[in-house]
C-alpha cells in the first residue's frame, strides 16, 4: 500500500493561470506561498522561510478558482504531490514537482467581502 497526499494552506504568489487542454477540460494552474518561523541557531534570531509550490487544478474547480482567487489570497489546497518531465530549452531533461490539487476552500475573505458577499463562491 502507498499514500501520496499534501495538505498546503498559504497566499496565491500570483493570480492564476486559466487554459484548456485540446479536449475542452478546464486546468488552472498557481504558485503557493507558505511560511514558517525557524530560530537561527547562530544568532537565536528568529527568521520567516517560505516554501513555494505550484499548484494545478482542473474541472470545475479549475474554473472556480481563475474566477474568485488573485494574488495574495489565502486558500487550503489538498492534493497529490506529481513528478513532472519536459525538456527545456537546451534539449535537456528536467523534472518540476508539482500538487495535483484534489480539493480547495477559500479562506480568509477581506471584511469588505464578508459584508457584500462579493467574490464568494455560492454553495
Amino acid at each position: 500500500m502507498s499514500f501520496n497526499k499534501i495538505i498546503l494552506v498559504g497566499n496565491l504568489g500570483r493570480d492564476p493561470e486559466l487554459r484548456y487542454t485540446p479536449q475542452g477540460t478546464p486546468v488552472c494552474s498557481f504558485s503557493l506561498a507558505t511560511n514558517e518561523r525557524r530560530k537561527d541557531r547562530t544568532t537565536g534570531e528568529n527568521n520567516d522561510v517560505t516554501t513555494w509550490f505550484r499548484v494545478t487544478l482542473w474541472g470545475r474547480q479549475a474554473e472556480t478558482a481563475s474566477q474568485y482567487l488573485q494574488r495574495g489570497r489565502p486558500v487550503y489546497i489538498e492534493g497529490r504531490l506529481r513528478v513532472e518531465e519536459w525538456t527545456d530549452r537546451d534539449g535537456k531533461p528536467r523534472h518540476t514537482l508539482e500538487v495535483h490539487a484534489t480539493d480547495m476552500q477559500f479562506i480568509g475573505y477581506r471584511a469588505s467581502e464578508r459584508r457584500t458577499g462579493a467574490n464568494r463562491p455560492d454553495r
